[in-house]
């Protein structure tokens, strides 16, 4: 029934509107002069004078539709009823009593002026008081309908008072609650709703379903708004901030022309953010511990992760710069929550440490990033990436199993599918180890997530080209048509929680990217994005020029998300399932022997024999790679 009424409210035009409010008023116009000869008889049922007056309702009620379309009365909205309204309503009352004793001359009757004065205010008060009723009944049809969203004003100072009288009368949104850190005005109520102290959020949000906010404190510093927000954010609300009159009028000076480029311009595809899934209940009330915890994507796993409510999360870190870092972040997000944040310095080659860790904080869910990444760097110390990525994650992976661990989720590397660099193999060693504990595991599911370049990320091209561009140039390819697969951080870490959230044992996933972005391309799109032209043989004065220096060792021109053909689909269309053969369990234990004796003696050309023999595709890829820089 109420849908119905809703539905017949949002058919009507304009002009049909602008008619029931002309009708409300004529029917007002006999009710109005009812009340003033029931005043005046002092009568609930002035027969004697309807019986004179009745004559005067159908020439009021002409009068009333000339001057109310004279003033433009119907055609005012019912949300934007506000004072000028109230005034051409009032002057509407005004021309209507004068119109009723012209009545009283022309008939020959004499009115009392007490009479017109009182026809007026009752006319007056119907007349707006019905336009306050009718806009009370609509949004009482849209909140019943579902449709107005609850909003969380942040502040309820004299601009918060404002907003909400403003958004008092909207369709789509409703006020329901104030915060406010001010103590004298917790407990009072402001524009029809409630002020809270800031530790009452959760439950606001919980009771009342709030999923936006809006900062009404403009006076306060950027940086103050930013670390409101990002509490705020951590709970999963949008968060909006109302800027200060002087910004709105221009008052305040602009910042320089310097426009940040968005990372989703740069992708060649869709942004996948809001498409995935978090997956969160995966995660909620549960102990966690992200290894790597201060790196690019350890980092982002700690925010996400956080904002499905953990009862604990557990920060594992080899830098303790990094660790500090993210561990005093955090902590300042965590004021509206109950997760306890837990930073641990050590290395996860630490099987003492790594087990003490898992059972004193009863870790339920390990989501491991902990890995030398930098292919470069490890292509000059194999030893380092060796035992790290590789024994590294045996380690954290066998004692996670034997500490009952329910999940463990491996952060990989596009660039472990048929590898050509050091870094790479290392990252396609860790997944076999993974593949091997996850065949013999009756406890833990372990599983994979793959994916390409992370845009933004430390030793990223991105931030290499953007520094080379605020040098002046030149900005350095290592090929005209080298490309990669690319994502934001955010798409990379929402991929690993769904992951970890469907994972049954033993998969890789990996992301439907689109294709791949040449290299090339992305140098000049951040050029032309910073407002500089490329200067090349058709623009020879131009700005910045892009210089191509050879593909560097281990580096290959195309990298590829899949090792073999089969894949199969999950519960999300974007996520795959990638269908690959490991090693057996004698193979791997063979390999992982080699890797301890080559380790430990520091043989560096032992490492790159056994990687040749256990990983597929690494010597001929190398071999290609040397033919082509040739």
């Amino acid at each position: 029934m109420l849908g119905t009424m809703l539905g017949v409210l949002k058919s009507l035009s304009l002009r049909q509107k602008s008619a029931v409010f002309l009708a409300v008023d004529l029917i007002i116009v006999p009710i109005a002069l009812f009340c003033t000869l029931a005043i005046q008889e002092n009568s609930f049922v002035p027969l004697a004078s309807l019986a004179e007056f009745w004559l005067y309702i159908p020439f009021l009620m002409s009068s009333a539709a000339v001057i109310a379309l004279a003033l433009g009365i119907p055609q005012i909205r019912l949300n934007a009823y506000q004072i000028d309204a109230v005034l051409r309503t009032g002057l509407f009352a005004v021309l209507l009593s004068v119109a009723y004793a012209g009545l009283g001359k022309i008939a020959s009757q004499s009115l009392l002026g007490s009479s017109q004065i009182l026809f007026a205010i009752m006319f007056f008060l119907l007349s707006a008081g019905s336009r306050l009723v009718m806009l009370h009944i609509v949004l009482w049809l849209y909140r019943r309908d579902g449709q107005r969203a609850p909003v969380l004003i942040y502040g309820a100072g004299m601009t918060g008072t404002q907003l909400a009288s403003a958004l008092r009368s909207s369709k789509s949104v409703e006020v329901v609650a104030f915060v406010d850190d001010s103590k004298p005005l917790q407990g009072l109520r402001v524009g029809g709703a409630l002020v809270h102290a800031a530790r009452d959020i959760p439950k606001l949000v919980a009771e009342k379903g709030i999923r936006r906010v809006i900062l009404a404190m403009p006076s306060l510093g950027d940086a103050k708004q930013a670390q409101i927000a990002q509490r705020l954010q951590v709970l999963g609300l949008e968060v909006h901030a109302l800027p200060s009159f002087a910004q709105l009028v221009g008052d305040e000076a602009l910042v320089e022309k310097l426009t940040p480029i968005s990372p989703n311009s740069l992708l060649g595809r869709d942004h996948l953010d809001r498409e995935i899934a978090l997956g969160g209940e995966s995660y909620t009330g549960k102990s966690i511990l992200v290894s790597g915890a201060g790196g690019s994507i350890g980092s982002e796993l700690c925010r996400q992760v956080l904002s499905c409510r953990p009862a604990r999360l557990v920060l594992y870190e080899l830098s303790e710069f990094a660790l500090y870092n993210i561990d005093l972040e955090l902590k300042s997000l965590c004021e509206y929550l109950d997760t306890e944040i837990v930073p641990i310095l050590g290395s996860v080659t630490d099987a003492r440490q790594v087990r003490q860790v898992l059972s004193e904080h009863e870790v339920e869910v390990v989501l491991h990033a902990a890995a030398y990444k930098h292919v470069p760097l490890v292509e000059l110390n194999p030893v380092a990436g060796v035992a790290n990525n590789v024994l590294g994650t045996r380690t954290l992976a066998k004692e996670a199993m034997e500490a009952g661990v329910r999940r463990f989720i491996l952060v990989s590397s596009d660039k472990a599918v048929r590898p050509s660099n050091i870094m790479g193999a290392t990252k396609r060693l860790a997944e076999l180890v993974i593949q091997d504990l996850s065949n013999r595991s009756t406890t833990t599911v372990f599983a994979m997530v793959r994916f390409g370049n992370v845009l933004g990320s430390s030793g990223s091209v991105i931030p290499l080209f953007q520094d080379q561009i605020a040098r002046g140039g030149p900005v350095t390819i290592t090929h005209d048509q080298v490309t990669r697969y690319f994502m934001t951080v955010q798409e990379a870490v929402r991929l690993v929680l769904l992951a970890g959230s469907f994972a049954e044992g033993g998969e890789v996933f990996v992301l439907d990217m689109g294709k791949p972005v040449v290299i090339r391309d992305l140098a000049q799109q951040l050029i032309e994005a910073s407002g500089f032209a490329v200067c090349d043989d058709e623009n020879p004065k131009g700005d910045i020029e892009i210089v191509t220096i050879g593909l560097r060792p281990g580096e290959k021109l195309h990298e590829e998300l899949l090792i073999g053909e089969g894949m199969k689909t999950t519960p999300h269309a974007k996520i795959l399932c990638a269908q690959e053969d490991g090693l057996s369990e004698i193979e791997i234990a063979s390999a992982l022997r080699g890797l301890r004796i080559a380790v430990a003696g520091g043989d560096e050309a032992a490492l790159r024999a056994l990687i040749s023999q256990w990983v597929e595709g690494f010597g001929a890829q190398t071999a290609q790679d040397g033919q082509t820089r040739s």
